[in-house]
């Protein structure tokens, strides 16, 4: 027992100082930022920078977290509570694999030790070798673990998403779980645990799950079926499968998850009442419309009906180029008929047997094409790895050969259902899909730990090779990436200190002007309330979003834009697409006719316009 605690705080260290100069080495080369402008938005609304006070409703996570994060900025404001939080996250989800796999070089150690005359250079001699090569041995596998994160994973740990983050705290759940101290391992079981031992054990992937729901549900939902394949797993290796205790355990374990999930969701419930229940039946509608069926936005032959829906041709173009904020006739019933239409004149006249037969090419073409190869080249590794173990199984164990070959099998049965769902919904990006991948690899590296015989050090061998071409075609694409980023980040840098610097003005930014924005996730700024916002975006017309407004003496938008409270902000690039006469048709529809006087410039990308009325014209 004295040298498992010893082993333990050995694993933990060795853990700990790889990943921090591997933090430290990626600081070093690259900066670390906030992947979207979802993940910005998110930070400054629970730090205050939105509406002046941190708050928890964002939108996107739970609300006890993102109430906990707003408490952090309460106690100090210019800390970057959240980007830290996602740092945590990731560097850490690293730290307990790296932990784990210590611990199993710790169990392999210790059985190579009880052989005798098979690998004796293993066995502790006095001299200290065994313990030198113990530790080269972990070091060994932290080492592929450092190399995983930079080259497979290096463009989402410098560019940092909270679905992704997600993901990565979901697989490291489902690779903890299937290595619970005392279960299989290496095609030998280490004996049958307690009921409390097991939950004990169970107990760091249960709460890696629950934050990873906490941070984003919808992921979280997406692969908890692979968490579910790990259980289901685990307990049926657990003999005899239907024995009171191991029904206490799996049930147990099962009842804090759902229990868990059941709090959360009712706690977010209670946040998110009154009129945010109001905003969020229009932020559902409003992700309908532009996630699942942008067409009947963007394509002519829906304009009319949209019009006889009493949308008006202003609505539909600020629909159209996201400018929404800027039309208060823009509403909750106004979006939810929009998507309902969709659902109903969009949606229902699509031929889904020909919608399947397509997507199911394109998830055949995915796997081997664009930005999802790669890491299907690591899943299928993970699969041949597997396939060569259950083939040297085959000689010794048919009945465990069996097991693992019928374990594979569900594995890629439900990641084909999973992908197919996620095509056939239409909404594929890559923050969705390498979480897929990364998920299912931990759940074939925990299968292949569970079963093996031998050739552990061959398949990190293996991993280590297709990591090291990662990082030799990944590391200029990641620094040309961040370049971009930078010059990106000079121009909204601009664009603060510019509207910072005339307070008496507030500022409507245009939507596709700003979407390239993403801060630094590590950058400390003072939650002091800024005097500009979208015209649009996921935010908008929420609560936050009027006592914004309110701070400003501004009530309707289009009001204030007329009557000189605030102007407007918009790309040049932008403006050469799409021109100014949009913002000029809602004004002209409410009676109102206007130009737009350019009258200042923001590091000569972008351009600020006032709105002057013609003289003659009333509301």
């Amino acid at each position: 027992m004295e040298r498992d605690k010893r082993h333990g705080y050995e694993n933990c260290i060795l853990a700990f100082a790889v990943m921090a100069v591997s933090a430290f080495l990626m600081s070093f080369f690259f900066d670390f930022y906030f992947d979207m402008n979802d993940d910005t938005m998110m930070r400054d609304i629970m730090s205050g920078i939105y509406s002046g006070t941190p708050d928890g409703h964002n939108m996107q996570t739970f609300y006890p977290l993102g109430a906990l994060i707003a408490l952090c900025y309460r106690i100090s404001g210019s800390f970057p509570w959240y980007g830290s939080f996602l740092f945590l996250c990731q560097f850490g989800c690293f730290f307990l694999v790296g932990v784990r796999l210590c611990t199993l070089t710790d169990v392999l150690h210790a059985r190579i030790q009880t052989r005798t005359g098979d690998d004796g250079a293993w066995n502790t001699a006095g001299d200290g070798s065994g313990m030198r090569r113990r530790i080269a041995g972990k070091l060994l596998c932290l080492l592929v673990l450092v190399f995983f994160q930079w080259g497979i994973w290096l463009i989402h740990m410098v560019n940092v998403q909270y679905t992704i983050t997600c993901g990565m705290l979901v697989g490291a759940a489902v690779f903890l779980f299937l290595t619970i101290p005392g279960g299989t391992f290496f095609g030998k079981a280490s004996g049958t645990l307690s009921v409390k031992a097991f939950l004990t054990g169970s107990l760091p992937s249960l709460l890696l799950f629950l934050l990873a729901f906490q941070l984003r549900s919808e992921m979280a939902l997406l692969t908890l079926p692979f968490l579910g394949l790990a259980g289901l797993f685990c307990w049926w290796a657990d003999r005899p499968v239907f024995e009171k205790k191991n029904l206490c355990k799996y049930g147990g374990l099962l009842l804090l998850l759902l229990a868990g999930m059941g709090i959360s969701m009712g706690a977010d419930s209670l946040a998110y009442g009154g009129e945010w229940k109001t905003f969020r039946q229009f932020f559902n509608d409003r992700t309908t419309v532009y996630d699942f069926y942008p067409e009947v936005l963007t394509e002519e032959r829906f304009d009319a009906e949209l019009e006889e829906l009493g949308i008006s041709t202003g609505s539909q173009i600020l629909l159209d180029n996201y400018n929404f904020g800027l039309d208060e006739r823009i509403d909750t019933r106004m979006l939810s008929n929009v998507a309902a239409y969709a659902r109903e004149h969009v949606g229902g006249e699509r031929d889904w047997g020909a919608v399947f037969k397509e997507k199911l090419l394109l998830y055949r073409y995915r796997s081997f094409h664009g930005s999802d190869a790669p890491y299907n080249l690591l899943v299928i590794l993970g699969y041949g790895i597997n396939i060569i173990s259950i083939v040297i199984l085959l000689r010794r164990d048919r009945v465990s050969c069996f097991a693992a070959a019928v374990q594979l099998a569900l594995i890629c049965l439900v990641r084909s259902g999973l992908w197919m769902f996620v095509l056939m919904r239409g909404r594929d990006p890559e923050r969705i899909t390498h979480p897929l991948y990364l998920v299912e690899f931990c759940l074939l590296a925990g299968v292949f730990l569970r079963h093996l015989r031998r050739g552990m050090y061959s398949a990190g061998t293996a991993l280590l090779l297709i990591c090291l071409w990662g990082l030799w075609k990944g590391a200029p694409a990641v620094s040309a990436d961040q370049a971009v980023r930078l010059e990106a980040g000079r121009d909204w840098e601009a664009i603060d200190a510019y509207c910072r610097a005339h307070p008496d003005i507030f500022y409507f930014e245009d939507v596709y002007s700003t979407v390239a924005f993403s801060g630094k996730l590590l950058e400390s700024r003072e939650n002091i309330l800024a005097n500009y916002d979208i015209a649009g975006g996921w935010m908008c017309k929420s609560p936050l979003y009027q006592e914004k407004l309110a701070a400003f003496d501004i009530d309707v938008a289009s009001e204030a834009l007329a009557e000189g409270k605030a102007d407007f902000i918009m790309s040049r690039e932008e403006e050469s697409l799409r021109g100014l006469s949009w913002i000029e048709v809602p004004f002209a529809e409410n009676g109102v006719s206007v130009y737009l006087e350019k009258y200042g410039e923001i590091n000569e990308n972008y351009s600020v316009y006032r709105v002057i009325p013609l003289s003659g014209s009333g509301q």
